[in-house]
């Protein structure tokens, strides 16, 4: 973050209190220009998220990792230039989250752990409203999972999960009802085709959440958490049975609907990678568990899977292929993170796009695209690419374009 970008990022909190009244006029516009997405955007149904349809049949996905909030005005900022640290707080990540928002307009927000950051956090159930503020007030869907942070404050793991699942406009849950395993935050979403397609009662994306743990509890395994077998069986009926419903009648599919997989701790498998098969950057070595519990197996197997999203490592934002599934960071968001001065935080997209007949009707997704934006001054967008298409699997686009 330059010293241009901070004090743009310091403009934009002067929102902040309006919107946290929720009785500003611009925010109430804001809102509705939002829930509006002229170009075809997800309206949320009873039933689950839907792509709305419009001239792009689009949905799309902010990632948002490790914001790392605390107590608001009065947190500081890590690793950032020492002019910039008087005037730095938890503020200017909340502006960032109103800035990405406002010029991505996403169909749904994705918050993928670290949320909070416990230790420094005085009440987590304040620290966890004012981290997720921006997505409640503009009345946007977003769902949220669990980091190793999160419950180091004054509520436990579930605590934390209980009070996010009481929040407006979540779509989070605590866990699948009446299946016995581990952590908290272990769920699914659905995208429905297009309203009035042929395919407006089935789910053509599929969204997986889970809890990848905090720290190992097995004295001999030293290190973080890891995604256990329960989680990993509720994983595998989940992808079994949408893609038994998918392919069945009626208007049964040749294939599965694309599937997509959020959680906190990265795979040991991102560690498969250097400068010349990913794309973004890798700037420290991967803070996985200890050891494999064998997740990125059963996504392989299970076969629908076309891309994983973590956070955790703030410094790496790269996307790499195996074995057919793109492993991705986003980059750390938050300013009371650790980072990299001069190196600007980050958020990453995640589109999907739907195929079209000739006559016009909306299909099942033909493609999935990905790109970051920066918390600079021009709000870059970088490292576009295709990660997944029914003709090309994961084509390198542009290296890096501004708006």
């Amino acid at each position: 973050m330059d010293s241009s970008s901070l004090l743009l990022s310091s403009l934009l909190l002067l929102i902040l209190a309006a919107a946290a009244a929720d009785v500003s006029v611009d925010s109430r516009e804001e809102r509705s220009a939002l829930q509006r997405r002229g170009e075809g955007g997800a309206v949320v149904t009873p039933g689950g998220l839907r792509f709305s349809g419009g001239r792009r049949g689009e949905f799309k996905i902010l990632q948002v990792a490790d914001m790392h909030y605390a107590d608001g005005r009065s947190t500081g900022c890590l690793d950032v230039f020492p002019n910039q640290t008087a005037t730095c707080s938890d503020l200017n990540t909340t502006a960032f989250v109103y800035r990405v928002i406002r010029a991505e307009r996403p169909d749904l927000v994705v918050f993928t752990g670290d949320n909070i950051f416990g230790f420094d956090a005085t009440d987590a159930a304040k620290s966890l409203d004012m981290a997720f503020a921006p997505a409640v007030t503009l009345e946007l869907p977003w769902a949220a999972v669990l980091g190793n942070h999160d419950q180091e404050s004054t509520l436990s793991r579930e605590g934390v999960m209980r009070h996010i699942v009481r929040m407006r406009h979540t779509l989070s849950r605590l866990n699948p009802d009446g299946t016995d395993i581990d952590g908290f935050g272990n769920y699914n979403l659905e995208v429905y085709g297009s309203e009035g397609s042929s395919l407006a009662n089935k789910s053509v994306l599929n969204l997986y959440f889970l809890d990848s743990g905090d720290y190992s509890t097995v004295p001999s395994i030293p290190g973080y958490g890891w995604i256990k077998p329960s989680q990993q069986v509720w994983f595998e009926r989940t992808s079994s049975r949408l893609q038994k419903e998918y392919m069945s009648k009626p208007e049964a599919q040749k294939n599965a609907a694309p599937g997509l997989v959020y959680f906190h701790i990265p795979l040991p498998e991102y560690g498969s990678f250097d400068a010349s098969n990913f794309t973004g950057v890798r700037q420290e070595g991967i803070s996985s568990a200890s050891i494999n519990s064998g997740f990125f197996t059963t996504m392989v197997e299970a076969g629908d899977v076309k891309a994983v999203f973590t956070g955790h490592d703030h410094l790496n934002d790269f996307c790499g292929k195996l074995t057919g599934i793109q492993l991705c960071y986003a980059g750390g968001f938050g300013y009371h993170a650790y980072g990299k001065a001069g190196w600007s935080r980050r958020a990453r997209v995640v589109s999907a796009y739907l195929e079209k007949t000739v006559d016009g009707e909306w299909q099942g997704v033909k493609s999935i695209k990905t790109w970051k934006r920066l918390d600079d001054q021009d709000l870059s967008t970088i490292d576009s690419q295709v990660l997944w298409s029914k003709g090309n699997n994961g084509r390198r686009r542009k290296r890096s374009t501004k708006n």
